[in-house]
């Protein structure tokens, strides 16, 4: 954890990982999260056996542990109203409210704008939804899956032509976690304002806005075009030889994307092993090299495709233009820079089993952002409700109530 957002308070009445994993982020930063979670199963992540082919039901939960790090949290039935009593007690301490329930949830929940801020007129509100606040879909419910990746026109854009497929999202939570980085970031414009202003802000950003922003700079070029993005084939540009991606030996794969490529063309074939290209006639000029760039390219394929991608990870180290292997999630795991710069951090339960997990990314002071485990489900409910001035006696009433746990 790091000490930037020391002293600022965050409530949160989310499930799953997007708006979740904001918080998650501010925590590392050094700000107080409290989580509000469903009186009887918790988040619902908590109940997550399975995501695709891995199977969460037993050992360190990581998927909540990613979404839900360095938080506090208290069961809350707030159906209930003395539930709602003790929602809007934590309010009123509270710089920041951040949900993902729909708007028609919040409604009638009571934990609607003018609710909170009727107990706490300086409260930050923040809303991440599915597809924004208005419109005709803006109490549909969402995943990243459908409204960040496959209608903001990343999941079109990546098939490629001809494939008898969509081509799925990378990962789980993949569009949720940059759409948490978003909203963090949001927060922290908001409360630069109140501070300066000391005028509170209403936050909304959505799995779509967050898609459209990521998809941004193909969606400018096709509204300019009148066409649609579409996946340049992974042989690379029609008139540089140096963007691609080639097939190794042991059929892995490099990526090569040097814009510039006349620039590097010279340092590139001695790489390759190729000095005698830099002065072949038909690539000895920028021009010469873009008009003869099937050829040129033709001919780096076949070197690539004599050694190992070890092999050229190696002989690349001195290379003077952009390349990098093709990874999978281990290998990023164990990626000298990505542990250098600590980009994986180690936490551990609260029985002490250690874990590694992805560092949140933004760093401050040159030092790797450290992080802390997860709450236990209402673990710490007791405590925070002492801290708002309840006696024992009445968090008994309170349990007895069912409203909290």
């Amino acid at each position: 954890m790091t000490d930037v957002m020391k002293g600022v308070r965050v409530l949160e009445v989310a499930e799953h990982t997007f708006v979740p994993a904001a918080s998650a982020v501010l925590a590392d930063w050094g700000a107080e999260v409290i989580k509000v979670e469903h009186a009887v199963r918790g988040d619902a992540m908590r109940g997550l056996a399975r995501t695709g082919v891995i199977d969460l039901s037993g050992g360190v939960h990581v998927l909540n542990e990613h979404s839900n790090r360095g938080k506090r949290s208290i069961g809350i039935d707030l159906t209930k109203p003395e539930g709602l009593e003790v929602l809007y007690e934590l309010a009123k301490t509270a710089d920041v409210f951040l949900s993902n329930k729909l708007p028609s949830v919040n409604a009638r929940l009571k934990i609607d704008i003018d609710d909170l801020r009727a107990v706490n007129p300086k409260i930050i509100y923040v809303r991440g939804t599915a597809f924004g606040p208005e419109g005709p879909d803006k109490d549909r419910g969402g995943y990243d899956m459908t409204a960040f990746w496959c209608r903001a026109g990343s999941a079109a854009s990546a098939t490629p032509p001809g494939m008898p497929f969509i081509v799925p999202q990378p990962g789980p939570a993949y569009g949720d976690s940059m759409g948490g980085m978003t909203i963090a970031g949001g927060i922290a414009a908001a409360l630069f304002k109140r501070e300066r202003t000391g005028e509170p802000s209403v936050v909304d950003v959505s799995l779509l806005a967050c898609g459209a922003w990521a998809m941004g700079a193909a969606t400018a070029l096709s509204m300019q075009s009148g066409k649609p993005w579409s996946m340049i084939p992974s042989g690379g540009g029609p008139s540089n030889p140096l963007v691609g991606i080639c097939k190794t030996s042991d059929d892995r794969w490099i990526s090569l994307v040097m814009l510039q490529g006349y620039r590097y063309w010279a340092d590139f074939v001695e790489h390759l092993g190729r000095p005698e290209l830099a002065s072949d006639e038909r690539f000895d000029s920028a021009e010469k090299l873009s008009e003869n760039a099937v050829a040129a390219r033709e001919i780096i394929n076949e070197v690539i495709a004599t050694a190992t991608l070890a092999e050229w990870t190696e002989r690349f180290a001195t290379l003077a233009g952009q390349w990098a292997p093709v990874q999978n999630t281990i290998e990023v795991a164990a990626d000298p820079q990505v542990r250098a710069n600590g980009y994986i951090v180690r936490t551990a339960t609260a029985e002490g089993a250690e874990f590694d997990l992805v560092a949140s990314p933004v760093q401050f002071d040159r030092k790797p952002t450290q992080t802390n485990r997860a709450p236990e489900f209402n673990e710490h409910g007791d405590e925070l409700l002492g801290e708002l001035g309840y006696d024992m006696d009445r968090i008994m009433e309170l349990k007895v109530a069912g409203a909290v746990t």
